[in-house]
């Protein structure tokens, strides 16, 4: 027997690179206060996943069209005189959502695998799941490595971002797309709904002990680990849904760094 061929070694193997490239991924969602957008990204997921398994094709192709359709569509309407991007993605965070429930509600028989677009399914994850999984990582630590500086420059010094001859927008839309990817790549693991605690909390845990960018990413990415891995366990353990659990954790492990610095600083 293959040591794939067991449902609970997938599993632990995927929710270890899941909570990795969510905690890679968040800590830019965190630094540029993304976290609503990255919500709206959720849910607007949602009806791309639902309408790819009615038609049959791949979730994770329909999630990744739906989500860029979101993500160039917040980047363009932000960008125009009068508005601006909470406004923008309010309405597609509900837009979104209306659409998938619509499109489970026309589908008899449909509303049974419902929770598994919600809340995930890690149990039921396929080698296939575990190889696009490891990709999507592989490829986002590229790309936030390879674009560190106009990525930083368009973040933080727009003025200096125009100076260098960087155009911000696109490195925007660069970034925005890239989070839509990772959005997608773990909602097998946790579901639409709970995927953004799994991407903010480990960030957002790990800047309350550190300002240094680069310990941020690498204390995030071992948060998220650690997050998908006890999760799993309670999971197992006491029977709850894994995709709950593992966001429990990582709401858990962020409580904890909030009253552990306190601790450290009024010591």
């Amino acid at each position: 027997m293959n040591w794939w061929d067991d449902a609970l070694h997938r599993a632990t193997a995927e929710v270890v690179l899941v909570g990795a490239l969510a905690g890679l991924v968040g800590v830019q969602v965190v630094v540029r206060r993304l976290s609503f957008f990255t919500m709206a990204l959720t849910h607007a997921t949602f009806p791309g996943v639902v309408a790819a398994s009615i038609i049959g094709v791949n979730m994770f192709i329909g999630g990744v069209v739906a989500g860029a359709v979101v993500a160039v569509g917040v980047a363009a309407l932000s960008r125009r005189r009068g508005q601006n991007a909470a406004a923008a993605t309010g309405v597609v965070l509900a837009g979104g959502f209306a659409l998938g429930t619509g499109l489970v509600a026309t589908q008899q028989g449909f509303s049974r695998d419902l929770s598994a677009f919600l809340v995930g399914s890690v149990l039921t994850v396929t080698p296939r799941d575990l190889l696009t999984t490891a990709v999507v990582l592989g490829a986002v630590a590229v790309v936030l490595v390879v674009l560190a500086r106009p990525l930083l420059f368009s973040g933080f010094d727009r003025a200096g971002a125009r100076a260098a001859g960087f155009r911000p927008g696109v490195w925007d839309l660069v970034l925005l797309l890239t989070i839509e990817v990772v959005v997608v790549t773990v909602v097998p693991a946790v579901g639409t709904i709970l995927a953004l605690a799994l991407i903010v909390a480990p960030a957002a845990a790990a800047r309350l002990w550190t300002t240094r960018l680069g310990v941020i990413t690498a204390l995030a990415v071992g948060f998220g680990a650690v997050s998908g891995l006890g999760g799993l366990y309670a999971s197992s353990r006491w029977n709850v849904a894994a995709g709950a659990s593992i966001t429990l954790t990582a709401t858990g492990i962020l409580l904890m760094s909030i009253v552990l610095t306190r601790s450290v600083r009024t010591a």
